[in-house]
């Protein structure tokens, strides 16, 4: 019976934080390697801007900073482009983007990615086991559903005409599925992953 309230209560909680886009959630555990006080501030200000509650990632992420990086993330660890972040605003869906991978990483099952690659389209999920690739082996941007996964997380939760995510048609990375849509259903798949984990 405890263990039963304990998932109810946790799933309560997800769902009431996932599905409250008017509210900042920000948040989220991470430690910097690298940059100025400005280029973190700028991290934090990110994540802060968003209405997703990126505590819901259970590791301290690593988010490491440099100048010329390209944009990353591996599981428990972001790369931001110090010179990016020196932009300000302009960098904020950036990292929300590579944030919302450790969503991703760490929260998403088989079943919850197949079935968003569904709903945001794409080739593959990963690079790895795209079936269809360009002359060089690799897919673009675009074509990964994680891309559009994290892409669709970072606008969603964070409609700001700054924010350079913002989709044009529903082509782009973020604009297959309509923000609340979206929240719905990462909301419902998150709530799942918790009751599973739970039992």
């Amino acid at each position: 019976m405890k263990g039963t309230a304990a998932a109810a209560l946790v799933i309560v909680a997800t769902l009431a934080l996932l599905l409250a886009p008017g509210a900042l959630a920000g948040g989220g555990r991470y430690v910097f390697d690298g940059g100025n006080p400005n280029e973190q501030e700028q991290v934090h200000a990110a994540l802060e801007a968003s209405s997703f509650d990126w505590n819901v990632v259970p590791v301290t992420v690593t988010v490491h900073i440099a100048p010329g990086l390209d944009s990353r993330a591996v599981p428990g660890q972001i790369w931001v482009d110090a010179d990016l972040l020196d932009s300000g605003t302009y960098a904020w869906g950036v990292v929300q983007h590579e944030y919302a991978h450790q969503v991703d990483f760490f929260l998403l099952s088989a079943s919850a990615r197949a079935q968003l690659l569904t709903a945001l389209g794409g080739a593959a999920w990963w690079q790895s086991s795209a079936a269809a690739r360009a002359p060089d082996g690799t897919l673009q941007h675009a074509n990964l559903a994680s891309e559009r996964f994290a892409s669709t997380l970072a606008w969603s939760y964070w409609q700001s005409p700054a924010n350079t995510l913002k989709p044009h048609s529903r082509n782009d990375e973020s604009g297959a599925m309509a923000p609340a849509k979206f929240r719905q259903l990462l909301a419902t798949l998150l709530g799942r992953q918790a009751s599973a984990a739970a039992s």
